[in-house]
C-alpha cells in the first residue's frame, strides 16, 4: 500500500513588509476627518509586522517562488510532478484554476486543479493528496499556495466604526509557500480528521455581488466576530484531538503544534477549546501576520528551520476557518 510523506516544505514572503505603526500613518494620511487610534491594531490582533506583495507579484507567482524552493530542496524536477493543486483563498482568476497558471510556469505537464475553503484550503489539499497517493492514482503531488491577502486592505475610511470594521484586513500578509507529497512506504500523513459549522457562514464573508455597470466586484471582507465565536465554539472539538486520542497520544507527544493564526486572540481561543499547550504552538502572527492558507506550512517550515522538528518527529497542523470549519492534519516529518 502506498503512504503519503510529506518530502519537502518551503515559504516564500516578500521583501517589502510593513510595520503596523506605519500602517496606521498611512492609514491616516489617507482618510481625513478619521481619528485613528494608535496601537489599536495591534492590541486587538498582535499583529506587528506584515508581508506585502512587489508591483505584479500574483497568487500564482508567490506560489511558484515557492514551489521552486520546495523543488529545488528535494531534487525533483517539474515533469516528475504527477499532479498540481493550488490552495488558497486568493486567485488569479474565476476561470480557469490558478494551478494552471502555476503549473504553466514551472513547466509542468500533469493534471492539476484548485482546492478552496478559506484558510483550511492547504489543510484540506492534504487531505484529498493523501487519499489519491493512498489509491495509487498519484505518487508525486505538488500542493502551492500564493496569498495576495493584502488586496483586501482598506486604506481609506469615512468614520471610526469603517474602522473597527476594517481591522481585520489590517492583520493580513502576502505568501507563498508549497508542500511536496509523495508515495512511500511508510505513513507520512497519520492521520487527519474535519469539521464544519457552515450555518455560521454570514459570521466571516467576502461576497461576490453584482456590480452597477455589470459583471461582479468583491465586496469588502466582513467580521461579525460575536456570530463568529458563537460558531467556532459549536463546532465538534472532538475532531481537533480526535488524531492523536484515537492513537493513545496528547499534545505532548508533539515535536511542534501548527495552528492558524487570524489574532492572537483567535489562537488563544482554539488552544482553550482543544486543551494545547501555548508553549507547543509556532507563533507567527506577530511578526508575519495573517498568512491565511499560507499560515499552517509556514509554521511547518519556521519549526523545522528552527530544529524543533527533525526528520521522525511527530507535528500537528490545526486548521480554523471562516464557514465555519476545523481541523487537524497529524504529520510523522
Amino acid at each position: 500500500m502506498n503512504y503519503a510523506h510529506v518530502a519537502g516544505v518551503a515559504v516564500h514572503l516578500p521583501e517589502r513588509s510593513m510595520s503596523t505603526a506605519e500602517l496606521e500613518e498611512r492609514l491616516a494620511e489617507s482618510s481625513p476627518g478619521v481619528r485613528i487610534p494608535r496601537g489599536l491594531i495591534e492590541q486587538a490582533t498582535g499583529v506587528q509586522r506584515r508581508h506585502l506583495a512587489a508591483p505584479g507579484q500574483t497568487a500564482a507567482t508567490m506560489a511558484v517562488a515557492a514551489a521552486r524552493q520546495v523543488m529545488e530542496e528535494t531534487g525533483l524536477a517539474a515533469p516528475s510532478l504527477d499532479l498540481i493543486i493550488f490552495a488558497g483563498v486568493s486567485c488569479d482568476a474565476v476561470e480557469p484554476a490558478t494551478a494552471h497558471m502555476v503549473a504553466a510556469e514551472l513547466g509542468a505537464g500533469c493534471p492539476v486543479f484548485d482546492v478552496r475553503n478559506a484558510c483550511n484550503s492547504v489543510l484540506n489539499a492534504i487531505e484529498l493528496a493523501d487519499a489519491l497517493i493512498a489509491a495509487g492514482q498519484y505518487r508525486t503531488i505538488l500542493i502551492a499556495c500564493g496569498e495576495i491577502a493584502t488586496s483586501s486592505v482598506r486604506w481609506r475610511v469615512e468614520s471610526p466604526d469603517d474602522f473597527v470594521a476594517a481591522i481585520p484586513s489590517y492583520t493580513v500578509s502576502d505568501s507563498g509557500t508549497a508542500l511536496l507529497l509523495q508515495a512511500a512506504a511508510a505513513p507520512g500523513v497519520v492521520a487527519h480528521r474535519f469539521c464544519a459549522n457552515s450555518s455560521h457562514w454570514p459570521a466571516a464573508v467576502m461576497p461576490i455581488t453584482p456590480a452597477p455597470e455589470g459583471g461582479f466586484e468583491v465586496a469588502p471582507f466582513r467580521v461579525d466576530f460575536v456570530d463568529l465565536a458563537v460558531g467556532v465554539r459549536k463546532l465538534d472539538h472532538a475532531a481537533l484531538t480526535g488524531p492523536l486520542t484515537e492513537r493513545g497520544l496528547d499534545w505532548d507527544d508533539l515535536a511542534a503544534i501548527c495552528v492558524h493564526q487570524a489574532s492572537l486572540a483567535s489562537l488563544n481561543l482554539i488552544c482553550e477549546l482543544a486543551g494545547i499547550p501555548l508553549d507547543k504552538v509556532e507563533v507567527t502572527i506577530v511578526e508575519h501576520g495573517n498568512l491565511v492558507a499560507s499560515s499552517l506550512p509556514a509554521q511547518l517550515h519556521q519549526a523545522i528551520r528552527a530544529g524543533r522538528v527533525q526528520r521522525g518527529d511527530l507535528v500537528a497542523l490545526v486548521g480554523l476557518a471562516s464557514g465555519v470549519s476545523a481541523g487537524t492534519v497529524l504529520l510523522r516529518w
